[in-house]
């Protein structure tokens, strides 16, 4: 995968800490974005779930290596409405992902279905997978 040029096992292990330690400290106050990343031969796909989003929220930006997906849920209550239980988060979040040099930032795309946010990032011709010929060099005989 090209995202990163990190050890896959120690940035999830780092990330799977980070997060136990947010929830513990109660510092993302519950609001995640998951995902999901997968290479094919000539792009990366990312999968964000953004379920009960307005898709008109959804930014998706790139700056110097960094894919940025923010999105953002609101709901609002009526005057006689009385919340007495909350555990959707609500309000605004962020996701960053840093991109490896081997992806065409200039020709991303994006589209939203279901609350499935897709990003598709090419991979440079240079860094797409291709068969090597071999040489084969014929052998002299020597004659005695």
């Amino acid at each position: 995968m090209l995202l990163t040029s990190i050890d896959p096992f120690v940035q999830e292990f780092e990330r799977q800490f980070d997060r136990f330690a947010r929830r513990a400290l109660n510092q993302d106050g519950g609001i995640t974005m998951p995902m999901d990343g997968l290479r094919r031969d000539d792009d990366v796909v990312l999968r964000f779930d953004v379920p009960g989003i307005d898709p008109n929220s959804i930014e998706v930006t790139v700056d110097r290596g960094v894919l940025s997906v923010t999105a953002r849920r609101e709901e609002e209550y009526g005057e006689n409405d009385r919340l007495f239980v909350r555990e959707r988060a609500m309000g605004a979040f962020t996701r960053r992902v840093y991109l490896s040099e081997h992806l065409d930032t200039e020709a991303i795309e994006a589209a939203y279905d279901n609350g499935v946010l897709a990003v598709r990032i090419p991979v440079l011709e240079r860094a797409r997978p291709r068969k090597v010929e071999i040489q084969r060099s014929e052998r002299k005989s020597i004659k005695a």
